[in-house]
């Protein structure tokens, strides 16, 4: 399993939410180029970074920061929020994205993974209350069925399909293991796990997931590294075990 570092943006600062919600904001850095260096220095060979705006409005204001990072750092970038157009991919692999994550417009214009998987990488990101779908920064429900939405995208051209569970977000309240071998049973796509990290022992109980010889293949942790839970050396000898 591949580990991805967190870094959350909103108005150009390190921030992480609670489940999902704008209004429970903390935030861990005002200098985001910093930590994903120190994040990288410490043997992340990955970094996720979400713009929280652009998730929300669909104006990639954090692209300038997205830039800085893809630029400080030697590991590729993973980018998510707001990229509901070819020209919004492009303008995250201008700025030096290896890879971008597409939601919202994903769940409601499914053809445009298509049309950036034939230009760049792409993972579809389905973050979820239980099976439902959110859209525009997990303000709006109803967008569709994770399962089906899974197994719908695994022909779309994308590399994996991220799965956020939206109630455990930001809790640390442990990850939803039943519900993310449900997804990787449902679809032939790499799938990365999202929520509720918050101890090494999560990661094992991650890595541990199964379906037919195939296990999940990396997971996003935001809240516990921050907070010291564990640190990036610790979490990726837990996932070489």
């Amino acid at each position: 399993m591949q580990l991805y570092p967190a870094i959350d943006l909103r108005a150009g600062r390190c921030v992480r939410l609670y489940q999902g919600s704008y209004d429970t904001e903390t935030v861990y850095s005002n200098d985001p180029v910093s930590q994903a260096l120190k994040f990288a220095n410490a043997g992340a060979s990955w970094l996720h970074v979400v713009d929280l705006d652009a998730a929300r409005t669909g104006e990639q204001v954090n692209l300038p920061v997205i830039a800085a990072i893809a630029a400080a750092v030697d590991v590729p970038v993973q980018a998510s929020g707001g990229i509901r157009s070819l020209n919004a991919a492009n303008a995250l692999a201008d700025a030096g994205v290896s890879r971008v994550v597409i939601g919202t417009a994903a769940v409601e214009n499914p053809l445009l993974v298509a049309q950036v998987a034939a230009c760049q990488p792409v993972v579809v990101g389905l973050d979820a209350r239980g099976r439902d779908v959110a859209t525009h920064g997990w303000e709006r429900g109803g967008g569709g069925d994770l399962l089906e939405l899974a197994a719908r995208f695994e022909s779309s051209g994308a590399e994996a399909v991220a799965v956020t569970d939206i109630s455990r977000d930001g809790t640390m309240s442990g990850p939803d293991t039943e519900g993310l071998a449900e997804v990787l049973a449902v679809t032939g796509l790499a799938v990365i796990a999202s929520g509720g990290v918050a101890e090494l022992g999560d990661l094992t109980a991650l890595a541990a997931i199964s379906h037919d010889s195939r296990r999940l293949a990396g997971v996003i942790v935001g809240r516990a590294l921050y907070e010291g839970r564990f640190t990036v050396e610790q979490a990726l000898e837990t996932l070489d075990r």
